[in-house]
């Protein structure tokens, strides 16, 4: 893929874009017991803790608890750990993600940033880097000539409200891009649109709830 040229082709696409994203209203993975002795003790009491085992066992997720086997690549310190993304708006935190890089340009060529950092109770779905490489370059150039199209993508991966991992068990949300994003599944094992996997899931930035996904959503 020529990233290049996807990026000069981009930066036609900023108006668009920052108009569409307004016109939407957007105001709007646990310890194990190291003790030794009294093992079951421990980790009754790790379970109680943090609601890790718990949940797992009842199959969902809960708030503030990251899952996936893609969050084994974010880093675990610093402005693109977990904890370091929860301290920044979404745009902002998904910079500092080394698995979002293509999506961070693309953003950023859209003029969507200040758009999404000031926004408020979104949830984003957002694509990796490998997301975007399983597009085929000829496909991928057509979408970057064709200025409504693109938008029409990008804006596509941004929902309403911050959902939480039980929403998305059979969840229905309107997109900014105004056609309906749809998921399904149940503990860490999640869907968008039928095919496109939750590889990272329930991440949180200041103004946001982020679910990386390893397929690009392409609207109806």
């Amino acid at each position: 893929m020529n990233r290049m040229t996807a990026t000069a082709r981009r930066n036609t696409l900023a108006a668009t874009a920052a108009a569409a994203a307004l016109a939407f209203g957007l105001s709007a993975c646990g310890g194990m017991d190291d003790s030794g002795e009294n093992t079951d003790a421990g980790a009754a009491e790790e379970t109680e803790g943090t609601g890790m085992e718990e949940e797992t066992d009842e199959g969902t997720a809960t708030a503030g608890e990251n899952f996936g086997p893609g969050c084994a690549e974010v880093p675990e310190d610093g402005d693109g750990s977990f904890e370091g993304m929860a301290q920044d708006p979404v745009a902002t935190a998904a910079s500092n993600n080394p698995l979002l890089s293509t999506l961070v340009t693309a953003v950023g060529e859209a003029d969507l940033v200040d758009t999404l950092n000031s926004a408020e109770d979104i949830t984003v779905f957002a694509p990796t880097n490998e997301a975007f490489d399983k597009i085929p370059e000829e496909d991928l150039n057509a979408l970057l000539d064709d200025q409504e199209q693109l938008t029409e993508v990008l804006t596509y991966h941004v929902v309403e409200g911050e959902q939480a991992p039980e929403a998305l068990e059979d969840g229905t949300f309107t997109s900014l891009q105004g056609d309906d994003v749809t998921a399904e599944g149940s503990g860490e094992d999640f869907t968008v649109n039928g095919d496109s996997r939750v590889v990272c899931g329930n991440v949180q930035t200041s103004n946001a709830t982020v679910y990386i996904v390893d397929t690009v959503l392409m609207p109806s």
